[in-house]
């Protein structure tokens, strides 16, 4: 192994997912996923905040044995910070690859998170490496990189907080096949709780029940219902020795709502649960 090939190997450890990630399976997403890597089909998951979409991804790269490197798309991300750009080191000007082109370069598979975030121009350069080409084409270097047999791209978004304006296009869509993800059933849910929240099976219950009441105000004032993930969190407090009402509080009311009303509403379900 030349110093070059010894210098990408290491740069490319620190993506590899050593432990397996806690995921229960909800459906057959998990041999969909695996169908999708071995015929190289770019994957879109579509669900709610909080509801396992990025612990799945975690799992299947564990399962899969690739690298996984992730990129939390917002408004300013551009094609170049994607790419990479050049940079000057002392007296010379030196090209540093960006994350999809170190997925790229490696094999791994490469996570846009919340991809409608990103700049229109930024979307439009992923379109290469989503069809029959896959190919990343690198402007500024002259240079185009063919993505490997291992690579893989998935993007995910949330299309409940979607407006028009920011939404993905058609020409984008139909270049994925899309994963559907909601909030886990109840029994689901239940031992999601417990496990990652460290709490006894009745609290875990109690926690599920509050945030099955507390989606039902969905479309009644409430944009979003309360993630698993938010659930998780009431119940590593509770597991703390914080009182369960005050962890339901700080971890459910307060962070999914600012109207007094729509508060003291859910104030009341964790009150009636426990």
């Amino acid at each position: 192994m030349t110093v070059s090939q010894q210098n990408l190997e290491e740069a490319i450890e620190q993506y590899n997912i050593t432990r397996e990630p806690y995921y229960l399976p909800v459906g057959d997403e998990v041999k969909l996923f695996e169908a999708a890597y071995g015929t190289k089909l770019p994957v879109m998951l579509k669900g709610p905040t909080g509801c396992g979409k990025t612990r799945f991804i975690e799992y299947m790269a564990w399962r899969l044995g690739r690298p996984l490197i992730t990129v939390a798309c917002h408004e300013d991300l551009s094609a170049t910070d994607l790419v990479g750009r050049f940079l000057l080191e002392g007296d010379e000007t030196v090209w540093h690859d960006g994350p999809l082109t170190t997925a790229v370069k490696h094999g791994a598979i490469c996570y846009l998170d919340e991809v409608v975030e990103a700049r229109k121009d930024t979307i439009v350069l992923i379109h290469p490496l989503t069809d029959d080409r896959r190919i990343l084409p690198i402007e500024k270097r002259g240079t185009i990189l063919k993505a490997p047999e291992e690579f893989l791209l998935v993007v995910s978004y949330n299309p409940g907080y979607q407006s028009v304006l920011k939404d993905l296009k058609q020409s984008t869509r139909q270049r994925f096949i899309s994963f559907e993800f909601g909030y886990p059933p109840p029994p689901l849910e239940i031992e999601i709780v417990m496990h990652e929240g460290g709490v006894d099976d009745q609290t875990a219950r109690d926690l599920v029940l509050i945030g099955e009441k507390v989606r039902n105000l969905k479309g009644h004032g409430l944009e979003e219902g309360v993630s698993t993930r938010l659930l998780v969190y009431a119940a590593q407090l509770i597991s703390r020795g914080i009182n369960p009402h005050t962890a339901c509080e700080v971890a459910i009311k307060s962070p999914i709502t600012d109207d007094a009303e729509l508060q003291r509403s859910i104030r009341e379900i964790v009150t009636t649960v426990i």
